[in-house]
């Protein structure tokens, strides 16, 4: 199944180019009370939400995709968890690029580990990345992105994918520069995930999937999730030795080489196999 937000919170099933508005299933949602339980609200309760979805998309006609605002498919995602130089090729040019690397030294994945995005900065397919820094370079990073289904924590690689909610094309921007990867890629509009959610079943094996990335028509990334350092499972495994994952929470699994600046008024086209594309506009 594929699901997205829209418009004004809405909830939808996508099928064939076509939103299927199943906002009206969110009412059975347990009552919230403060203060509210780790995890999104939605994510949740998905396991028992997903059937009735499905019979309501059965039911409800559907727009066109292109005749809605589409949103983070997490609206409350507890943290996002990212993964730095986990292309071999992307380390190569971070290490040999002085724009990127600004003097230091760039180090693996494993000497890295993996680091916290604020949740502030996220938003969906169908809104704007603010460029606003004019004196700093800020490039695009094209990542596969995965939500958390089912809470854990010391998971083994062997029951990672298991926890796996689904799948969405991340686009991790940042800003060039000598201050933490946090602060650097958590600016508001930093995060850009959709353009819908691809569940784990309906995707499949995450471990085969042809990424790429336009801007204004041109070429810039394009790889495949078979040369990820750490893959999909390490990831989890890695990130749960420190914290506990709840369903909600994001992981961006890293991205390849071919990173480069945008500017207002560029348009980036992001694509994954299995999954869909999106456009997203960089404003100032």
């Amino acid at each position: 199944m594929r699901f997205c937000r829209f418009n004004d919170n809405r909830l939808g099933v996508v099928r064939d180019e076509l939103v299927h508005d199943v906002t009206a299933v969110l009412d059975g949602l347990p009552a919230l009370r403060w203060p509210t339980p780790p995890g999104d609200h939605f994510f949740n309760h998905f396991d028992a939400l997903r059937p009735q979805m499905q019979a309501r998309a059965d039911q409800v006609p559907g727009a066109s995709i292109e005749s809605v605002k589409l949103l983070s498919p997490v609206a409350n995602p507890g943290k996002i968890v990212a993964a730095p130089v986990n292309y071999a090729l992307h380390l190569d040019e971070s290490r040999a690029d002085t724009a990127i690397n600004f003097g230091t030294q760039v180090k693996t994945i494993a000497d890295y580990g993996v680091f916290l995005k604020a949740t502030s900065s996220v938003i969906g397919a169908s809104q704007t990345v603010m460029a606003d820094w004019p004196d700093r370079r800020i490039d695009h990073e094209v990542e596969l992105a995965l939500v958390i289904g089912r809470k854990g924590f010391r998971i083994p690689e062997s029951q990672a994918l298991s926890h796996v909610a689904g799948y969405m094309i991340g686009l991790d921007m940042t800003i060039r520069g000598t201050e933490d990867r946090s602060f650097r890629k958590s600016l508001d509009t930093f995060t850009v995930l959709g353009p819908w959610l691809v569940t784990a079943d309906e995707l499949g094996d995450p471990s085969q999937l042809d990424l790429e990335i336009t801007v204004n028509g041109q070429p810039r990334q394009k790889s495949n999730t078979a040369l990820l350092i750490w893959n999909v499972q390490k990831l989890i495994a890695y990130a749960s030795q420190a914290y506990t994952l709840y369903p909600g929470d994001v992981i961006m699994t890293g991205t390849p080489e071919g990173v480069a600046p945008v500017v207002p008024g560029d348009t980036m086209h992001a694509r994954i196999e299995r999954i869909g594309q999106m456009q997203v506009a960089v404003g100032p």
